[in-house]
């Protein structure tokens, strides 16, 4: 056994034991335990384990990708102030501000890659688990007679088990004459890399508002939206295909996943919020109602009955019904006001009965009072 299966082996023991389990589950539902579909399944199962186990590194890496996004017009301005400057002082700074805006953001660049720097060592233990099922179902495995709970038995059952003709443990530079290893081993290799383009692809350019596909870091992105896809798929003729099973699973639990959360939760000012507004708006004028811009509760529209036709409300005081102060001045009202009543056919005053100015016809119709001798 090697220093690096010396490193991998508990995990190689955790990676077994998960497997055998799932074996034993789906052989115990009816499935041939020495065929394909149960010892493939259990890859899967190993996936849903593992992946389960990453949600709470899941929503870390959505943050820390959402926090990267809104600080990038201001990471483009540091790098513009100090652009063309090569001397220390200025590179010391320049850091400075750097890690200064990853503080006042609470995120940083690694924060991203947690869940895919976590899933490597199973990754690698994976590979190392499907590579030593030959020489453990033949007795010649440099690390015993077992892997945790995966004995010498069950090792020649899944070495035996095969997919369309292919072993689990085949790879497509060892094929050989077998011409089904080539065959399964090319179509997960195009599943595992377009999944992988697929699920980038929907993190960068529906999670991401205008401003953070422009600069050096965007840049960066879309090379690796590319080059990423070009190095599994370079790379894939050396994995087992259990470890393509296990890859191209990922990536579409990985690609699932994304879609609920950016879909539920976009980023402000992505394509995808902008759907999002858009099904809310749909949604509220199906049921009659406005959405609130804050997320508060849809309000009801309520549409009052209109006016009859050739009939106009005509808008009433407060004050109608309120009794006028009794005295002189009220008399005369009320005798003006009948006066008034008569002529108002004919002509209309300045001043209505309703208006709150003092009566102009009640104070001129007063007799003047004789003079005192």
């Amino acid at each position: 056994m090697s220093w690096f299966d010396g490193l991998l082996k508990p995990i190689m023991v955790v990676v077994a034991a998960i497997m055998v389990w799932f074996h034993q589950l789906l052989s115990n539902l009816g499935l041939d335990p020495d065929g394909g579909a149960a010892w493939a399944l259990s890859i899967v199962g190993l996936v849903i384990v593992i992946r389960i186990l990453l949600i709470p590194l899941f929503f870390k890496q959505i943050k820390a990708s959402r926090g990267m996004q809104m600080l990038a017009p201001e990471m483009q301005a540091i790098q513009k102030k100090y652009k063309g400057k090569s001397d220390p002082a200025s590179r010391e700074a320049m850091s400075r501000e750097t890690m200064e805006l990853y503080r006042k953001h609470g995120t940083n660049p690694f924060a991203s890659c947690l869940p895919i720097l976590l899933q490597s060592p199973i990754f690698f233990a994976l590979f190392r688990v499907l590579s030593s099922l030959p020489a453990l179902a033949d007795g010649t495995y440099a690390g015993g007679d077992n892997i945790g709970p995966l004995t010498q038995e069950l090792a020649s059952s899944a070495e035996s088990a095969t997919i369309f003709g292919a072993p689990l443990s085949g790879t497509f530079m060892q094929a050989g004459d077998n011409w089904h290893i080539r065959v399964v081993t090319i179509v997960l290799i195009v599943a595992m890399s377009a999944t992988t383009f697929l699920t980038q692809r929907q993190l960068t350019m529906k999670n991401m508002p205008p401003a953070a596909l422009q600069g050096p870091m965007a840049q960066q992105q879309k090379v690796l939206l590319y080059v990423l896809p070009l190095i599994f798929a370079f790379s894939g003729v050396n994995f087992p295909i259990g470890v393509l099973i296990y890859w191209t699973t990922t990536n579409l639990w990985s690609m699932g996943q994304q879609f609920y959360t950016i879909r539920r939760m976009p980023a402000p000012g992505s394509e995808a919020e902008k759907a999002l507004l858009e099904r809310k708006a749909r949604k509220a004028a199906a049921h009659g109602t406005i959405p609130e811009a804050d997320g508060a509760a849809p309000r009801a529209v309520i549409v009052e009955d209109a006016p009859r036709s050739g009939q106009r409300q005509q808008p009433k005081r407060k004050d109608r019904n309120k009794p006028r102060p009794a005295g002189a001045g009220g008399a005369a009202g009320s005798a003006t006001g009948s006066s008034s009543g008569s002529s108002s056919s004919g002509s209309s005053s300045p001043t209505g009965p309703d208006d709150d100015g003092p009566d102009v016809s009640a104070s001129s119709s007063k007799t003047p009072t004789k003079p005192k001798k």
